[in-house]
């Protein structure tokens, strides 16, 4: 099988840079009219059909280093270093992932799936969806290299092969691992698409904007990818690293954040392309920007270049990813300049105060965030390599930095939408953020009666304005839906809430867009709850009990077990609240005999008001209890729901418009009656 796999990857090697270099001709002779023995358009679907066969080539490699690992084959150094018999089915799966061989076959294979949906599709505008898979092939050909002569994952162990594996590291034994990975990599890998669009229409000099609405669903997907494997990662780290936070500015977090950022400032933007003709230069530079900053997330996660509890594998690849990525700069940079003309902007800001300066202002806050944070993850690498020091930047200063930008983007959130397009005069603003601005107004008032004192602290400061803001957001996107839902009510004779879910049918991709913006202000409310953490350590023998807010943990026993996989100490704590029992806890510290690792499993009561967080820290060793840390979190469940209200509106808003689907629905009827007249007219 090992020799199956070798083979299928020197295979998708040949078939992808045949696809690159037959596709480059094809489309060169296409441009110039000069054919050659075989027609370009012949030339141009074999191409076509070898950048599917690479797809097959490439899976047949996955599925063997997935049958190596299934059947415990150590005689491939990368299942010897990474799984163990011991080890359960899921996390062999997840093996594939977990290190870097493994994890770059990841990243050929979802390219190559993405390449094989996007070449199927290619009727849907031939020409431009050959300049893209071309792209693509060229992408694809960077991380076969890899695999076949820099990061090969069928390399064999010399010598005796060990009769057990070295186990899969503790921290990637979690069932989220199974999924938050591969949910992140398909939102790296699925930016390559629209990255080579844009990249192909600026070379063929495609007019109009219908790469973008060819590319729309791409990217949309793309970021609801990108976003569920953040979130799944931010869950993973709250439940496994025992902390009792969820981000922590760990370079790898950054790496992920990074090209969300500028993709979500390119949704919004290419709405300035679309209805104005504007920031066509801008738009082509930001999908450039999030695609090269995909690039850079896999070689921090995956180089070992910064230090990362998220950093699973280290190597010298380094080089070649600096390497690819100046290449895809420069070819970047080559084509706009030489058709920086074609995308010259139709129209100009009008005003201020207007839909198209909110976008504006979005965009540039994004982009700040995003900038603050590359450099804030990149300055330990360059002051080790200015001074020989390797200065790290700690959460304090991101959040100096991030919070307010966060409040600013939170802000617009809410206000953008409401703006009109060109200009919005002044009784449209006192009409549309009058009830908002009270609603904020009173929000901020109440906080401050109940206890909130924003003179006092720092993050109550935060907190109070996030919680204002969060109001004034949500009035004013609910208003917006209420007098849409009110109109077609008025019609209709339906209630408010088939009149709501009508309206978000008409215009999916505007109310799909408002329920997005309500996700990501119940994700704000949740991290503003950080502001109110609370924590308390202590040694808790049988009987012995600890407070911490509402909540009174009694310990019932402490104890000691285990499997094949690992052996395990742990507390079994009642938990009390106004001296009734709510739930039991058992939080847990695990010894991996293969990996001869340590690694903690927290316990957790989780509730719309708080998170009782429990983490057992190991045996006093003069005393012999157990040390148990709680933590009390308020608001971290409201971070998943809005993570869930993000998901629903993204799906919302990629159904097509009530109106289009019947528009749909009418020609195809039409289409076969015509079909059959003619057919009897034969």
């Amino acid at each position: 099988m090992p020799e199956l796999g070798s083979f299928a990857l020197l295979l998708a090697l040949v078939l992808s840079g045949y696809t690159l270099v037959a596709g480059a001709i094809a489309l060169r002779q296409l441009s110039t009219g000069r054919g050659g023995r075989i027609s370009p358009e012949r030339l141009a679907e074999t191409a076509r059909r070898a950048g599917i066969a690479s797809f097959l080539a490439v899976s047949v490699a996955a599925f063997a280093l997935l049958w190596a690992a299934f059947t415990n084959d150590f005689s491939v150094a990368y299942i010897l270093h990474h799984t163990n018999r011991a080890l359960p089915g899921p996390y062999k799966f997840a093996a594939l992932w977990s290190g870097q061989e493994g994890s770059l076959l990841l990243w050929a294979w979802l390219l190559a799936t993405y390449g094989l949906v996007l070449r199927l599709r290619h009727k849907v505008d031939v020409r431009l969806t050959a300049f893209a898979s071309t792209i693509l092939a060229g992408i694809q050909l960077f991380f076969l290299l890899l695999l076949n002569f820099a990061a090969t994952p069928f390399s064999l162990v010399s010598g005796t092969i060990p009769p057990d594996g070295f186990g899969l590291n503790p921290l990637l034994q979690y069932p989220e691992m199974v999924i938050h990975p591969p949910m992140l990599y398909l939102g790296y890998v699925g930016f390559s698409v629209p990255f080579a669009f844009a990249l192909g229409a600026l070379m063929m000099r495609y007019p109009g904007e219908k790469w973008i609405h060819i590319t729309r669903r791409w990217t949309m997907v793309t970021w609801l990818f990108l976003t569920c494997g953040i979130v799944l990662g931010m869950h993973w780290a709250y439940a496994v690293l025992g902390w009792g936070g969820y981000w922590g500015w760990d370079p790898v977090e950054n790496a992920s954040l990074m090209p969300w950022l500028t993709g979500t400032a390119f949704l919004h933007s290419v709405m300035m392309q679309e209805k104005r003709g504007m920031m066509k230069s801008w738009n082509v530079w930001l999908i450039f920007s999030t695609f090269l900053l995909t690039v850079l997330g896999t070689l921090l996660t995956r180089s070992g270049l910064v230090s990362s509890v998220h950093a699973f594998a280290e190597s010298n690849i380094g080089t070649w990813f600096w390497i690819f990525m100046v290449v895809v700069l420069a070819v970047c940079i080559f084509t706009f300049v030489l058709n920086r003309d074609h995308l010259k902007t139709e129209h100009k800001l009008e005003a201020l105060v207007s839909r198209e300066s909110s976008f504006l202002f979005n965009n540039l806050v994004l982009l700040a965030a995003c900038f603050t944070i590359l450099w804030g993850t990149l300055f330990p690498v360059l002051s080790e390599y200015v001074q020989g020091n390797k200065v790290t930047m700690g959460a304090p200063w991101y959040n100096r930095v991030a919070v307010p930008i966060g409040l600013f983007l939170l802000f617009l959130t809410g206000v953008g939408p409401v703006l009109a397009w060109r200009s919005t005069s002044f009784k449209s603003i006192r009409k549309n953020f009058l009830l908002p601005s009270a609603a904020g107004l009173v929000t901020a008032v109440v906080l401050m009666l109940v206890g909130v004192r924003p003179w006092q602290d720092e993050g109550m400061f935060y907190s109070l304005v996030c919680y204002s803001l969060g109001a004034l957001v949500i009035t004013a996107i609910s208003s917006e839906f209420l007098r849409g839902a009110a109109v077609i009510q008025r019609h209709t004779g339906q209630n408010l809430f088939a009149s709501m879910l009508q309206l978000t049918r008409r215009n999916s991709r505007r109310y799909g867009g408002y329920i997005v913006h309500l996700g990501i202000v119940v994700m704000f409310i949740g991290f503003a709850g950080q502001a109110f953490n609370q924590s308390v350590e202590k040694e808790l023998g049988v009987g012995e009990a600890l407070n911490i807010g509402p909540y009174r943990l009694v310990s019932q026993s402490f104890t000691q077990d285990s499997n094949p996989n690992f052996d395990t100490e742990y507390s079994l704590l009642d938990v009390y609240r106004k001296g009734n029992k709510v739930t039991q806890l058992a939080p847990e510290r695990r010894f991996y005999q293969a990996s001869q690792t340590t690694q903690t499993m927290v316990a957790n009561h989780s509730t719309l008001a708080w998170d009782l967080y429990v983490v057992y820290e190991g045996k006093n060793p003069d005393s012999g209890l157990p040390i148990i840390k709680v933590f009390l979190n308020p608001l971290v469940a409201w971070i998943w729901i809005g993570v869930f209200i993000v998901i629903v509106g993204t799906v919302a808003a990629l159904t097509p418009n009530l109106q289009t689907a019947l528009a749909t629905a009418r020609v195809k009827a039409v289409i076969p009656r015509d079909a059959a007249v003619a057919g009897s007219g034969d």
